[in-house]
Parts: C-alpha cells; structure tokens; sequence
C-alpha cells in the first residue's frame, strides 16, 4: 500500500520506492548486503550499530539469523515507530533496541560496538560530512572491530553524476569512485579488509524478483504503474541510472578499525 500523505514530488527517491512497496533499497541489493554478512562472519552475542536502521528490517534479520545484539539509530520518529513496531512482532524487544536521534550525533550512544553497518548513508553526505561521520563511526568500534559499508559508486564522471542524481533523487548525492572510497576510510583510521564493486542493478527487473520475490515484485509495479505520481519519479531515476550504466555501481568495504 502506497503512503497516501507523501509528497511524491519532493520526497527523496528511497521513500518514493519504499512507499511503492520496495523493502529493498540499497544499491547492491540483497546480494551485496549478503556478502557483507558473510566478511563480518558475526558471532553469538557480538554487538551491532546500525546506522538509520529505518523499519527495522536489517536489525530483525541479524538478531534471528546470526544471534546478535543490535542498537539501530533513526531520524524518523514514524521509521522509529513502525520497527519498534515490526520487532515487538518478531519477539526481539531483548536483542534489538531502536533510538531514535542523528546519526551526526553518534557520540551520544552509549558503549562500542563490535561492528558499525551502515548502507546508503555516506553517499548522501557531503565530503565533509562523508569525514565526520566516519571519525565518528570509527570511534564507536572497539579495537579490531568492523564497518560494513554498502554505498553508491561512480567510476567516472563523480559530477556529473552527483548533480543528475541530487536533482532525481532530491538529495545530496554524492557517490565516490573506488579509490576515493578507500581513501575517505584510510582517512578516519578505517583499515580496508575487504572491498567489491558492482554495476547498480537497483532498478532491473531481475534484480527485484531476487530481492523482493515474485509477488511483492508484483505488487510494486502494480503501485507504479496505477500511481502516476510514483510512475514519474521512478521514471525518472531509472533514466539517469541508464544514462550512467557504464559509470554508476556499488560498492560494499569491509574496513577494519
């Protein structure tokens, strides 16, 4: 069901898809998101911080798969609401806490974390906000502990691309190229481990029956082709996604504090 009281005009392009039904929104999809699971090879009882944890999603699947512990943070007090929500539903209120707050503000949460996961959120930062946020991520993990990173990558033209997509997406947009990604963590004392690049495939048809299985696919493109609203701005972004297919991708780091 779509969000009736969105503005589909001047919503970011991750609430326009999320409000046709996609529950995944990261540039690699499940599969990148899977292969960083696998680089963490989490433990029973380790800790997790996840970065705008949004409906909780990724917070639920970690606690019920890898028996983890996870504190997700998120700016939207109705995003806040509803996984609260989706994790008293699954029965995780002890493995998994919600706070609401900035992710800028990461100092106020309490502890270090065994790993930091954080997926399309740095490439929304400016250059400087790309620093300040990962200082503050790498002092939120304890000595030897992981950041799970899963962002937006531009192989050429970082421009060129940055200006269509903050104009499409309608927000700062700011993807990197490969070298440039590994220099911002090198930067915030963020040892690379491991890292993998991908064309972006977020909008391919294929990909989405992978993700989202056969019949929320369904239902997604029904909400996109009955709402004309939602129709206009996914239009949009998958033209400049096609205009960019030899340059735009993900990438997915595994980095080492």
């Amino acid at each position: 069901m779509t969000n009736a009281t969105l503005n589909f005009q001047n919503a970011s392009g991750h609430e326009v898809l999320a409000a046709a039904g996609k529950k995944y929104l990261r540039p690699g999809g499940r599969i990148a998101t899977e292969k960083l699971f696998q680089w963490a090879n989490f433990q029973p009882g380790e800790t997790v911080l996840e970065l705008a944890s949004s409906f909780g999603y990724s917070a639920i699947s970690l606690a019920q798969r890898y028996d983890v512990k996870v504190v997700g943070i998120e700016k939207n007090p109705d995003s806040v609401a509803r996984a609260r929500e989706n994790i008293r539903a699954a029965g995780l209120e002890n493995q998994i806490e919600i706070i609401e707050g900035d992710i800028f503000h990461l100092d106020h949460i309490p502890g270090k974390f065994d790993y930091v996961l954080a997926e399309a959120i740095l490439t929304m930062q400016s250059p400087p906000g790309k620093a300040k946020l990962l200082t503050a991520i790498h002092n939120r993990l304890k000595p030897g502990g992981k950041f799970l990173s899963h962002e937006l990558l531009a192989s050429d033209k970082e421009e060129q691309i940055h200006v269509d997509l903050a104009r499409t997406i309608r927000v700062n947009s700011t993807p990197l190229s490969e070298a440039n990604w590994i220099a911002a963590f090198t930067t915030a004392g963020l040892q690379v481990q491991k890292h993998q690049t991908s064309p972006i495939n977020l909008l391919n048809l294929g990909r989405m029956f992978q993700d989202e299985g056969i019949f929320n696919t369904i239902q997604i493109l029904w909400n996109i082709l009955t709402h004309k609203s939602i129709r206009q701005r996914v239009l949009e972004m998958r033209q400049v996604f096609n205009k960019y297919s030899q340059e735009l991708g993900y990438i997915i780091v595994c980095a080492v504090a």
